[in-house]
């Protein structure tokens, strides 16, 4: 069972990234991350009151998850947009648990406290190399 998820959060932990064999295909790359999804409500003398927030496992399953475990850093504030998924599991004691989790297809970085940018160079495409020669 799984529903669309749309939320705002704040990352609680640093990044976790993991590396699962494929065979003789590329390792899948997992990169989790730990999020506080709050609910500000705004109160009358102007401050806000967090109700009904929660905390989310938060699974990145791409590529290019290895180079983004430097990029999400703890107390960032992202924006997360995937599916809720029930994960069955059982804890050190073998009793049996259920928790959600979202399975993110974008966690976008929201510019709350940051203080610089810096953006890479286009990587060079092989239909231009191809068309230099």
């Amino acid at each position: 069972m799984s529903t669309h998820f749309f939320g705002e959060g704040n990352i609680g932990s640093a990044p976790e990234y993991r590396e699962f064999p494929n065979g003789n295909d590329e390792p899948s790359r997992l990169l989790r991350l730990n999020v506080y999804f709050d609910n500000p409500v705004p109160k009358k003398d102007g401050t806000f009151e967090d109700r009904g927030g929660f905390w989310a496992p938060v699974e990145l399953w791409h590529r290019d998850a290895e180079s983004w475990a430097s990029l999400y850093q703890k107390g960032m504030r992202v924006l997360v947009e995937g599916r809720t998924v029930r994960d069955e599991w059982e804890d050190a004691q073998e009793n049996e648990r259920v928790t959600f989790k979202i399975e993110a297809r974008r966690v976008g970085i929201l510019p709350f406290r940051l203080e610089a940018i810096k953006v890479s160079a286009k990587p060079a495409s092989t239909e231009s190399a191809s068309e230099d020669e």
